[in-house]
């Protein structure tokens, strides 16, 4: 018998850094950004989500707009139990004349410290979670691939999130190795606002970095289908007058080489120390790829090149980690060591 009954409800969640993903009775019920708005005088949370997020950059002295998450793991506290408890609300399983007791899954980085674990437990208790299971992102994303991860056959999950990217080697239902860093979609953003600001003196916020990382963003100099020059705005750093630069995928591929080249290097020690079996492993089934930053367009050509590996893109990767957390609660007897 599984965890579910009459008085027990339970929710997995995705919680990360750019965006958090909530699942209830199998469904997907929240995706959205993990942004907070605040109204600075009363504390009053003012919006939580996409409406927040319209809000980043944007608000006046009297409100705050604040992501709870940095690198993976909770910078702000009390903001990240307010985000978690308006999630919550939001996919209305708490809504009756008798609130059942909230149980909850949520991935973590395999990287996480003991202190960052327990400032993501208590946060999810404070926002009226009972009972609180944790479950490695790599170990999510392979479970949502489709990875039988219990077989005793070595696979390599990349997970390029907003944090951090997780690099890990899976058999028999553990982590065989792995490696975490703080370089993924965040660390993208800064180097295109760095990128705009020296070479086209053109300050830009994170919210239009982020849209020109989806628009012209490249691992690779060199694409047989090129996106179209995107018009990039913002203010100009001699004049601070609006202006406008057309900015091509090219460029955003040598603002981002260097991040990109720490990832692979984090996939090459990973593989370095790797027991020689699983390696055999991975040389026949490849690697595999999921989370936001994965989409990013020439990556997993660059991957492989620097490999000579194979290497898959998961289907609907944004979610692959949410999708595996929610397999993972839903038969929790079979996956039950792998929560903790």
């Amino acid at each position: 018998m599984g965890l579910l009954s009459l008085f027990n409800k339970e929710v997995a969640m995705d919680l990360g850094t750019a965006n958090s993903i909530v699942i209830y009775n199998d469904q997907v019920v929240i995706d959205e950004p993990s942004i907070v708005a605040v109204d600075k005088q009363t504390g009053k949370i003012i919006a939580v989500g996409k409406r927040a997020q319209q809000m980043y950059g944007k608000q006046n002295n009297n409100i705050a707009t604040i992501r709870p998450l940095r690198g993976g793991v909770i910078a702000d506290f009390e903001m990240a139990q307010h985000l978690i408890r308006e999630f919550i609300k939001m996919t209305n399983v708490t809504r009756s004349f008798m609130p059942p007791a909230l149980r909850m899954v949520i991935c973590i980085p395999s990287g996480i410290t003991n202190v960052e674990q327990r400032a993501v437990q208590e946060s999810a208790e404070q926002a009226g979670a009972k009972e609180i299971k944790m479950i490695h992102e790599p170990m999510a994303a392979a479970i949502g691939i489709g990875i039988d991860v219990m077989e005793p056959d070595g696979n390599m999950i990349v997970d390029i999130g907003g944090g951090t990217a997780e690099i890990a080697v899976i058999s028999l239902g553990g982590i065989v190795c792995n490696n975490s860093i703080r370089v993924a979609g965040d660390e993208f953003n800064e180097n295109i606002i760095d990128y705009m600001k020296k070479n086209h003196n053109l300050i830009i916020g994170e919210r239009t970095a982020e849209v020109v990382k989806i628009a012209v963003g490249s691992a690779v100099s060199e694409l047989e289908e090129a996106p179209e020059d995107y018009p990039c705005t913002g203010r100009d750093v001699v004049t601070g007058l609006p202006k406008e630069i057309s900015i091509n995928y090219k460029e955003i591929a040598h603002a981002l080489d260097k991040s990109i080249t720490r990832i692979e290097q984090a996939v090459l020690d990973t593989l370095a120390v790797t027991p020689p079996e699983l390696a055999s492993d991975i040389y026949k089934n490849g690697i595999y790829l999921a989370g936001g930053g994965s989409q990013l367009r020439g990556l997993d050509r660059r991957i492989s090149s620097k490999t000579k590996l194979k290497v898959h893109i998961a289907d609907d990767p944004l979610r692959a980690v949410a999708r595996g957390t929610g397999i993972a609660l839903k038969n929790y007897n079979k996956f039950s060591f792998l929560i903790k």
